[in-house]
């Protein structure tokens, strides 16, 4: 289910990747102005993270994910108006900005459902499936945003992608249930989990783990940005970030304007490396965990698939020097493989994060990735404005994954759960 939500939050947000070509030239939006435009969703998805963290810590993820999902579909479903108002451009930066509140519970929520349902030994592949969903989504939804922008128009690339989320919410609200609150889990299988270090107990604001009130927020978060190993973290996922943000934001226009693909072409195209990635993203979870089981070592089962993963997607730079069209999905689908391979934050973040503050740690761990999201298609549409180019950004992109490698290297150190208590809250 969380796999599902996160595949559809991604889709939402890419939406307008796919419909720029078209709504560019209906608007005429520059290539700066739409780099600002994409990078509308991370400002505000950064400034909500906390706030949407330590709510969830709050109410629970369950009505947090229902109530995210409802807002942000509708928002999705207005955008499709833009063309018809007296200031599209302003409508269209104001729904994203909304688009990226809507959608700041999402990854906390998860990843307390992670840590709630999955035991240590199993986590490794419940994150890599959960965060396989960004491939996953872009492999199944570009296609389709690329089939409905060439045959209805750019306007049903929101209508229908807005559909899906109110259709979504109903199926969510009815099938999720945490596990102290699922009858459909037996009492052996609640046991087990619960024993080998599932935070079974995370189900709702009543439970006596769930209770980040008890100290103050700021005094939490200042405890979580005084530590070396969170703090290597969350820089490695702002590096990590530009890879992301770039595919979901330039990279199809870079098929249609620098590598002269339709835009049918590009949707389809552009599946290719998403699907490389989910498959990365998967059977690193499978060998993150059999590593933690042949090794007895959070830190090596963590780190190794990490730097194996994101050095293999530094060779997007390797795009800039070829001319033929089928060397450089090649090496898309090389580069993204690695991205999912080595994509195990969230992972991590369930590894490390204190029980009591799940959610707020996941919120500054998904608020460092925003500030690559916010920085990463601004400085795009700078390089492709003033060089004509999108050679500067590929090196750009590869050289920030690069630098997520040696975060977890040189700052993370080992890795653990990391204890709020009195004394390091102060």
């Amino acid at each position: 289910m969380i796999t599902t939500v996160l595949a559809l939050s991604t889709g939402d947000r890419a939406t307008l990747s796919v419909a720029a070509p078209g709504l560019a030239k209906d608007l005429a939006i520059d290539p700066l102005s739409m780099g600002w435009l994409f990078s509308a969703f991370s400002w505000s998805y950064f400034l909500a993270q906390i706030p949407a963290g330590y709510l969830v810590d709050r109410i629970g993820s369950r009505i947090a994910i229902l109530v995210a999902l409802v807002g942000w579909s509708i928002a999705t479903i207005l955008t499709s108006g833009v063309g018809y108002v007296a200031a599209p451009i302003v409508v269209l930066y104001a729904l994203r900005l909304l688009l990226g509140v809507l959608e700041a519970p999402v990854t906390p929520a998860c990843s307390r459902i992670i840590a709630a349902w999955f035991p240590s030994d199993e986590r490794g592949v419940a994150g890599a499936i959960f965060n396989s969903a960004q491939y996953l989504s872009l492999a199944v939804f570009t296609p389709l945003m690329g089939f409905l922008f060439h045959y209805a128009g750019w306007q049903h690339i929101f209508t229908v992608m807005g559909g899906l989320g109110l259709i979504l919410a109903m199926i969510w609200w009815w099938e999720y249930q945490a596990p102290d609150s699922d009858t459909r889990l037996s009492r052996d299988e609640y046991d087990d989990i619960t024993a080998r270090g599932a935070l079974t107990q995370l189900g709702s604001a009543s439970s006596k783990v769930d209770a980040p009130h008890m100290v103050p927020a700021g005094k939490v978060i200042r405890s979580l940005l005084s530590n070396r190993m969170l703090l290597g973290i969350f820089f490695a996922q702002y590096c990590v970030a530009s890879l992301s943000t770039f595919f979901i934001s330039w990279f199809p226009s870079y098929l249609v304007e620098a590598r002269h693909f339709s835009m049918l072409q590009a949707g389809f195209v552009a599946a290719l490396p998403a699907v490389c990635g989910c498959l990365g993203g998967v059977s690193a979870g499978f060998f993150s965990d059999w590593l933690l089981r042949r090794t007895g070592s959070l830190t090596i089962a963590r780190k190794l698939p990490i730097t194996l993963g994101l050095g293999l997607s530094a060779t997007i730079i390797l795009c800039n020097y070829t001319a033929a069209n089928a060397v450089v999905v090649a090496i898309m689908c090389a580069a993204f493989f690695g991205k999912g391979f080595g994509a195990l934050g969230w992972t991590v973040i369930a590894d490390t994060a204190p029980k009591e503050a799940i959610g707020v740690t996941g919120a500054l761990f998904n608020a460092a990735g925003s500030v690559g999201g916010i920085i990463t298609p601004i400085a795009i549409g700078a390089i492709v404005s003033r060089t004509g180019s999108y050679d500067g950004a590929l090196i750009y992109v590869g050289c920030h994954v690069l630098a997520a490698v040696a975060a977890y290297w040189l700052l993370v150190g080992r890795i653990e759960r990391y204890r709020l208590n009195d004394k390091n809250a102060q």
